[in-house]
């Protein structure tokens, strides 16, 4: 028995069939366009997200930690007796961590070719009060124009001007929920309260925002001297130094050389954000296992068509086998249909899955300021490669579910069944 007469008898199993065949298919095609979504809106997700961490964070933070920890000072060493001791001290040290001298630092980053901006920071913990309504905050201590380039400010905000915040000593820009959340509007005046009860009175320049729900409550730029003001910190003094590179991908070796040519510990952004990219590694893992069962279910689905038609064409088996097919033969028909049943599946459901992506990325909602990230859309990343994994996924699963009724029908006896042994 040749190819072409194991496909055409496989082609009549699945044709007097018509209606199981189709609702088999179907539900590998259904399976197919579920986990193509699945991975167009977790892909869409990830680029999103990352998008926007690298559009309002630095490429590489120096942060003020020593990479070479000092001697500690409560480390005695008695000389005669050749020993060290470690003196409890019940003091609380209240230094906060700076860089001290961060222009020697600015200048060696922007020795550095690949290094395109940098832009020292001061962040300060503070009380925003408006009147009769409280909020915490952050207060970051900025350079408008150096900040610009490094955290694309000017991109962000929507009301108001990073040029005015340059020529406004006393100025900040709030993200627009923690606005929303003071009810302050542009030129209104508002004080922001330290830990030790210090008042800074200030103007409000405009808003800003990010993307991300939590940034946009919580932060507000101001200009650096004012935050050193508030910190108590001299004018040499920063809290960080972000800085920008001219391809990202090169962040993480900068951020080592910048470590190694300052002494301060420093991060590349993927880094920093370790946590974040993490999890939603994790989230969009499990989806697709979850989604991934729904393959499950349509290969049940093939088996259990496969299992059918054997039962029903037993009689049909013995024959061929009495007239010298071979076991072979038998399993490949089958085998041929499980196939068949994948291939035809899988491509409508690329198709289909190709349509509800379409679908789904021009739908339109009020976004919500609850979650992680505000959008008012889903964002959907197709790739040609995601339609090929799933459709060979697709067909690897019913060629698989069809290899059980296939090895049945090829160890059926054509004397039992002929003697009508098997029903």
């Amino acid at each position: 028995m040749n190819f072409f007469e194991i496909i055409r008898v496989a082609f009549l199993h699945l044709t007097e069939r018509k209606r199981q065949t189709l609702l088999t298919a179907l539900g590998v095609a259904i399976g197919s366009a579920m986990l193509i979504t699945t991975i167009a809106v977790a892909s869409g997700s990830s680029a999103n997200i990352r998008e926007k961490i690298i559009d309002t964070s630095p490429h590489v933070t120096v942060f003020p930690k020593l990479v070479e920890a000092r001697i500690p000072e409560n480390l005695i060493r008695d000389t005669t007796r050749h020993q060290l001791a470690v003196v409890d001290k019940n003091v609380i040290n209240k230094d906060k961590q700076v860089i001290k001298a961060y222009t020697e630092i600015v200048s060696i980053a922007e020795s550095i070719n690949d290094i395109e901006e940098v832009a020292p920071f001061v962040n300060t913990k503070l009380i925003a009060r408006n009147k009769t309504r409280f909020k915490s905050c952050l207060a970051k201590g900025i350079i408008p124009e150096r900040e610009a380039n490094v955290a694309n400010l000017e991109k962000i905000v929507k009301t108001g001007s990073l040029e005015e915040l340059s020529f406004t000593p006393n100025g900040i820009i709030l993200g627009d929920l923690l606005a929303k959340d003071l009810r302050v509007k542009y030129r209104s005046r508002m004080d922001l309260v330290t830990e030790k009860g210090e008042i800074f009175p200030v103007i409000v320049l405009g808003t800003f925002q990010s993307g991300f729900s939590e940034f946009d409550r919580t932060i507000g730029y101001v200009n650096l001297r004012l935050a050193q003001r508030i910190e108590g910190i001299s004018a040499s003094t920063v809290s960080g130094i972000g800085i920008n590179t001219n391809d990202i991908s090169q962040s993480l070796s900068l951020a080592k050389l910048l470590e190694n040519l300052s002494g301060y510990k420093a991060e590349s952004w993927d880094e920093t954000n370790k946590n974040v990219l993490d999890f939603i590694t994790r989230n969009n893992t499990v989806t697709l296992v979850l989604v991934g069962f729904v393959f499950v279910v349509a290969g049940l689905g093939v088996s259990s068509v496969m299992t059918t038609v054997v039962l029903q064409k037993t009689k049909d088996i013995a024959i061929m086998r009495s007239f010298g097919v071979s076991r072979m033969a038998i399993s490949l028909i089958f085998m041929v249909e499980g196939i068949f049943i994948g291939v035809v599946g899988a491509i409508f459901g690329s198709g289909l899955g190709h349509v509800i992506c379409d679908l789904v990325k021009n739908i339109r909602f009020t976004a919500s300021n609850a979650g992680v990230v505000r959008s008012d859309r889903v964002n959907i990343v197709e790739s040609p490669e995601a339609h090929l994994i799933v459709v060979v996924f697709a067909i690897v699963v019913t060629v698989l579910s069809a290899m059980g009724p296939a090895r049945r029908a090829a160890k059926l006896l054509p004397v039992r069944v002929l003697r009508g042994e098997v029903a």
